[in-house]
């Protein structure tokens, strides 16, 4: 029986719909390129322990420990760039077109944040300080409170045992063919396409 190998997914919308705040250029690059040669070199490095190929991607970085050695330091990083990527085109719709957030998940962020202009404010600066290549999270921690960190590279915060809520790449490849070195400009233009009613569905699964 042949290994069920994992596949790049169809991105939810055209290239385009993101521009003026991402453009076709980038979108093209990210998904295209850079998300696709994270799913090739996962699947590469499972080939070498077929019997993975059962777990999902969420089941190996949830228990990278349970990884051979061999290829943990390849999983962590492409079955990361694979799960993180697949959420973050999923979380992004037309500019202005994603509303806002609702329900448990606008609560929450008051509560713990104080309101939703703070929190994008922390957000943003968290994403601004990641040195180098990485995410900034939504996430709900252990403790089950709402939490924003940053990861390095293509590190996943439910490898920590967080709950994913939402998430933004800084790595250049996301921004730098449009923002250059500003990353702080595309933090903050970011927002206006977050689908949030996506991501009060992932926050009310969870």
């Amino acid at each position: 029986m042949e290994n069920k190998k994992h596949t790049l997914p169809d991105l939810p919308y055209a290239y385009d719909a993101l521009e003026p705040v991402i453009s076709r250029e980038i979108m093209e690059l990210h998904h295209d390129k850079h998300h696709a040669g994270y799913v090739k070199n996962l699947n590469d490095a499972l080939d070498k322990f077929p019997e993975l190929f059962e777990k999902t991607v969420e089941e190996l970085l949830m228990n990278l420990s349970e990884v051979p050695e061999e290829i943990r330091t390849a999983v962590r990083n492409n079955a990361g760039g694979h799960v993180n990527h697949s959420m973050f085109w999923e979380i992004m719709i037309s500019p202005g077109a994603g509303g806002a957030p609702a329900g448990a998940l606008a609560e929450e962020i008051n509560k713990s944040f104080g309101s939703f202009e703070y929190f994008q404010t922390k957000f943003n600066d968290a994403g601004a300080k990641r040195f180098g290549s990485g995410w900034v999270w939504l996430v709900k921690n252990k403790t089950g409170e709402l939490e924003i960190i940053s990861t390095a590279n293509q590190d996943n915060p439910m490898s920590d045992g967080h709950k994913v809520i939402m998430g933004n790449d800084v790595w250049e490849h996301a921004y730098y063919l449009q923002y250059k070195n500003v990353r702080m400009d595309y933090l903050k233009a970011w927002w206006s396409v977050v689908n949030w009613k996506k991501v009060n569905e992932i926050f009310d699964k969870i």
